[in-house]
């Protein structure tokens, strides 16, 4: 059994917490996987919908200046302000995730370590970790656009590519909370990640297959609701583009602070199968 560094947010057999955590550390099944991130954002709802409120007021806000600016030196150019659009909310996107993931991993750990830490302690807590989380998050990307570049060269291959996708993320997938809540490195945080999830590669993968079903049947209603709104404001381009953006970028906040509770309640799952941190010894102090 490898040792757990004392940070915030470490987990560790022995540990009598402050409080019970919101779920029982223990081996837990597939269906309580999907389930069990929703009580630990119910736990926490106050400093995750600052969070999420926060980080999705500022992305709207930088893609619509940058558009904005662009669109003014470009003249108003159609081609110009779409291009904007898409690239000023790609990037923005990406930057709310790295912040999104890092906090909320940082909080959901402290849940289990039997304390409840703010929203302040939270990004601190990630901002603390923040190179390896920064490459952690740059190497996400980057094996996600390669795979499916790959498999989107034919029709026939991209659910091959997804699949294929979903066990390269399955083996990376408690990354984040080993770098937070071990203190470790970007590489050891990986080879620690592959190491606890041996065994449960194609499990972790449908997990995260199953929730992608999910988030889009959430994005649905989220892109109706522009649509629907428009028929009040009209068709105007900027009134339009906040809303398509926002619906945009509401999806993704939703899905990655889901998606970062179910990475640690991975963790804390696999720590328990392949470590028996479920198991106290009376007396051992760690």
């Amino acid at each position: 059994m490898r040792p757990v560094v004392t940070t915030v947010g470490a987990v560790g057999a022995g540990i009598d917490p402050a409080q019970s955590p919101t779920v029982p550390i223990r081996p837990l099944r597939f269906r309580e996987l999907l389930d069990e991130p929703f009580a630990l954002i119910q736990a926490h709802i106050r400093p995750l919908a600052g969070l999420a409120g926060a980080t999705l007021t500022l992305a709207v806000l930088g893609v619509l200046g940058i558009t904005g600016l662009v669109s003014h030196l470009t003249d108003g150019s159609d081609a110009g302000t779409a291009w904007a659009v898409v690239l000023a909310t790609a990037a923005f996107g990406w930057l709310s995730r790295l912040v999104l993931r890092g906090s909320t991993v940082a909080l959901a750990l402290a849940d289990f370590a039997g304390a409840r830490i703010g929203l302040r302690a939270g990004i601190r807590t990630a901002a603390h970790h923040g190179g390896p989380l920064v490459l952690a998050q740059i190497m996400f990307s980057l094996i996600g656009i390669g795979v499916l570049a790959v498999g989107s060269l034919l029709v026939i291959t991209y659910p091959l590519a997804l699949i294929w996708l979903s066990n390269l993320r399955a083996r990376r997938f408690v990354t984040e909370p080993a770098i937070i809540g071990e203190n470790a490195g970007y590489r050891q945080a990986v080879a620690r990640s592959k190491d606890l999830v041996e065994g449960a590669n194609w499990s972790i993968g449908g997990l995260w297959l199953t929730q992608r079903v999910l988030f889009a049947v959430l994005a649905v209603p989220a892109f109706g609701i522009p649509f629907f709104l428009s028929d009040f404001s009209g068709t105007h381009r900027w009134a339009f583009i906040t809303l398509v953006v926002g619906g945009l970028l509401l999806v993704v906040t939703v899905a990655e602070i889901v998606e970062a509770t179910s990475r640690v309640l991975c963790y804390i799952d696999r720590r328990c199968v392949r470590e028996g941190l479920d198991i106290r010894i009376p007396g051992e102090n760690r």
